[in-house]
């Protein structure tokens, strides 16, 4: 393996734990546990700024609130990870440009991919100098699986094995199945990333039924309005529940359309002899997904579900990432 292809796999390896570790900082409510960027109250580290940190423990009233040493620690270590992904993600810049002739490679993507994690940083300071605000928070976890999307295509550049063709028969009709099925995963993981940042993950306690009902009451005036503050509609009204069911419960629908997509892709992928595996692997993620979906209403959001459920999302993406190239034919091979 090259130096190149182990850098790419290190990187997109780092990117999927990097997602979950997100997650955990967005579970525990530790986003704003240094509510400034890039520093915690301009220092270095958590234990640098220890006095200010207490001053503002002590100005909420306790360590219940957003800032605490712990939280501040959480938020401090994904910022340090994020960061060292940067320097990875230039590095295979670096290199694909370097290296393009022996590559026989375009860097133009690992070129988009320099501009994404920038934009991603962007992100990161807005989420928390905005105040985590839904449609910043949604755009931060979008950018995540942006990058773990294009490094997963640019791993599979590197492997020479990792396309197949489709018989000519079916060829067309299995790339058109792949790629509304990558579509549909996106949609979902992007309504999934709003439940999250608008904490409606636990607005339906029951499944099926959510609320007691097959159809609870529902208000999607200012569920989905994507410029407001958190727990706030547009114009500062608190969000009522009948909002945050809307959102949790599109959800929900999102996930009948995904499976139902995903079920028929897999059914094409099984009848045909080169891509039977790739109809188990896209089932397996799949039931995993769903199965993590319905523990997290069923179990009360237990921390370790809930982010194993968002790197199921990630998982599932990357499943549908391979897929597609993998009927994508021969038109991209590598020489």
């Amino acid at each position: 393996m090259s130096s190149y292809k182990r850098l790419v796999a290190f990187t997109t390896v780092l990117t999927f734990l990097l997602i979950m570790l997100g997650a955990f900082v967005r579970l525990t409510d530790a986003g704003l546990g240094c509510p400034d960027w890039p520093g915690c109250y301009g220092k270095l580290t958590p234990t640098h700024a220890a006095e200010e940190i207490a001053a503002a423990v002590e100005a909420q009233g306790g360590t219940h609130g957003p800032v605490s040493i712990p939280k501040a620690w959480k938020e401090m270590v994904h910022r340090y990870v994020a960061t060292f992904l940067g320097f990875l993600i230039i590095g295979i810049m670096a290199m694909a440009w370097i290296k393009r002739r022996e590559l026989k490679q375009s860097p133009a993507l690992p070129t988009i991919l320099f501009f994404a994690v920038c934009l991603q940083g962007a992100f990161g300071a807005w989420t928390v100098t905005m105040l985590l605000k839904p449609a910043i928070v949604t755009g931060h976890l979008i950018g995540g699986m942006t990058i773990l999307g294009l490094l997963t295509w640019l791993w599979l550049r590197q492997t020479s094995n990792a396309r197949t063709v489709a018989p000519p028969r079916d060829a067309a009709g299995l790339r058109l199945l792949a790629r509304i099925g990558f579509v549909a995963v996106a949609a979902q993981i992007i309504l999934g990333g709003w439940v999250s940042t608008n904490y409606a993950a636990v607005v339906c306690t029951d499944f099926p039924t959510c609320q007691g009902s097959m159809w609870p009451h529902m208000e999607f005036d200012h569920a989905f309005h994507i410029v407001r503050e958190l727990g706030e509609t547009p114009d500062g009204d608190m969000l009522n529940v009948a909002s945050l069911t809307a959102i949790h419960f599109i959800h929900r629908i999102g996930a009948l359309i995904v499976t139902a997509i995903l079920g028929v892709l897999a059914f094409a992928l099984w009848r045909n002899p080169g891509t039977k595996l790739l109809a188990i692997k896209v089932v397996a993620v799949l039931t995993l997904q769903i199965a993590m979906g319905i523990g997290n209403v069923v179990f009360q959001l237990p921390l370790w579900l809930a982010v194993a459920h968002n790197g199921g999302a990630a998982l599932l993406l990357v499943t549908l990432i391979l897929v597609n190239y993998r009927v994508a034919g021969n038109r991209h091979r590598i020489s």
